[in-house]
């Protein structure tokens, strides 16, 4: 297992993070096989963990509190905020008033008195830098926090709130917590150059793109992923974007072989190639899911392979740009770039 510095922090974490969405009813992964997922993780050297309030509705933090009990000194352990956590309407976002309170919330269903690193999971449009910067400052100065950071930001978004920081006095993000994968390369042309240029650490999540490089999807096998179950839409190859993946899939395979390497590999070791980029984030639901990931833990790609796969997917290009997180509110609603 490699480590690297997560950031500026002087924080050393393992290149291969475990996240913990699977865990509870989205993988419907026991308390069992979840504490024997993390038990292996450990052993092979990974050190940070990932997860977040709303993932099960806290389930996962349920289930990964119980699975470090005796061991919480040993883990960067991190979560997140801001996403809905029922109906009620101030039950989500950053303000102030909420991230102190779910903090407390996640506190208690991971069963420890702080985190290492507390992610705001989405930007909240209607709250500003300096409401969020402040609180979370607040909760690091109480010690219940170590670190924070962001999650899917606009590049924009990340340089606003750095500034944000800097006007008001306040601790700032010392991470981002982007989508990548090499059929989703577009935060190399924007989000990627920020985070460098201001010393953030990357954890990116979904770097076998939902399953499209886990090696299980292929030309003329039925699509059978558990994603593709409740995703159907992500996975329909009659859609022109899915249908370029899987002609990109089909490319990488050949890459892949002739490298001598699975396909979970060249995934992993393509997004850790990346200079800006600190950890990838699997989530493994079994055993089986994560030994295949680990065996990627101490991939490196060579300039040829790194240069097959800009050939494929060009640098900078989403393949399926609909499926962004990070896109600017005014590209998705009209009335936001109309004049009234």
């Amino acid at each position: 297992m490699q480590y690297r510095t997560l950031g500026r922090t002087g924080v050393q974490v393992s290149s291969l993070v475990l996240g913990a969405m699977n865990f509870g009813k989205i993988g419907r992964t026991t308390q069992d096989e979840a504490t024997a997922i993390v038990d292996a993780a450990l052993e092979a050297g990974i050190n940070l963990i990932d997860t977040a309030d709303m993932y099960g509705d806290g389930e996962s933090e349920e289930l990964v509190g119980k699975a470090i009990a005796g061991r919480r000194d040993d883990i960067v352990l991190a979560t997140k905020a801001s996403m809905p956590m029922g109906e009620e309407p101030n039950h989500q976002g950053s303000s102030r008033r909420w991230l102190v309170t779910e903090l407390d919330n996640s506190l208690r269903r991971l069963g420890v008195d702080h985190v290492d690193l507390y992610q705001i999971h989405r930007w909240d449009p209607t709250t500003g830098d300096e409401e969020t910067l402040s609180a979370l400052t607040d909760l690091q100065r109480a010690g219940k926090i170590r670190y924070f950071g962001s999650s899917t930001f606009p590049a924009y978004r990340i340089v606003q709130a750095q500034w944000a920081a800097r006007d008001h006095h306040l601790s700032r993000y010392v991470t981002e917590q982007p989508s990548y994968s090499i059929l989703q390369r577009g935060i190399e042309s924007h989000v990627l150059p920020v985070t460098e240029q201001y010393g953030l650490g990357v954890l990116v999540w979904s770097p076998l793109a939902s399953g499209w490089l886990s090696g299980a999807i292929r030309e003329g096998r039925e699509i059978a992923t558990n994603r593709s179950a409740f995703m159907p839409r992500r996975f329909d190859t009659s859609i022109p974007s899915n249908r370029a993946r899987l002609d990109a899939v089909e490319r990488l395979a050949k890459v892949a072989e002739a490298a001598g390497l699975t396909m979970i590999q060249l995934a992993l070791g393509f997004v850790t190639a990346h200079p800006a980029v600190t950890s990838a984030i699997i989530g493994p639901r079994t055993l089986d899911h994560l030994r295949s990931h680990l065996a990627a833990a101490d991939t490196v790609l060579s300039a040829d392979v790194l240069d097959a796969i800009d050939a494929i997917v060009a640098p900078g290009v989403d393949l399926a740009p609909d499926e962004k997180h990070d896109t600017p509110p005014a590209l998705l609603d009209p009335s936001l770039r109309r004049r009234r």
